[in-house]
């Protein structure tokens, strides 16, 4: 792999951590502590605000692991171990790569 593609995809990687990060403090406010006053809110929209901020914690678990995805992938960049499948050691396809950087599997192994 070419430094300038290792360059690209070390952007692309940071690119969208940072755009983890910026969905991260967007979703922080659905996930705040839902007030079970009967009084102020009504049954059934007490039942929808707890299934919003469930679905608010669920969502930031998939981002929370998909940053971790793609810290090791910078971690990989750096140790030269970046682009090779972790189960046979084979180059990963350039355009598998540019789907999702994190991938740590060829197609063949990945598939079977």
């Amino acid at each position: 792999m070419t430094d300038a593609e290792i360059s690209r995809f070390r952007k692309a990687i940071e690119a969208r951590l940072a755009d983890l990060e910026a969905e991260n403090a967007r979703g922080r406010e659905g996930q705040a502590t839902v007030t079970l006053d009967q009084q102020s809110i009504g049954r059934l929209s007490r039942q929808d605000a707890l299934l919003s901020q469930s679905m608010a914690k669920a969502t930031q678990a998939r981002r929370d692991a998909e940053a971790g995805r793609l810290r090791q992938a910078l971690a990989r960049l750096a140790g030269d171990d970046f682009g090779y499948c972790e189960d046979c050691g084979e180059e990963i396809a350039a355009r598998r790569l540019a789907f999702d950087p994190a991938v740590t599997r060829c197609i063949s192994c990945a598939s079977g």
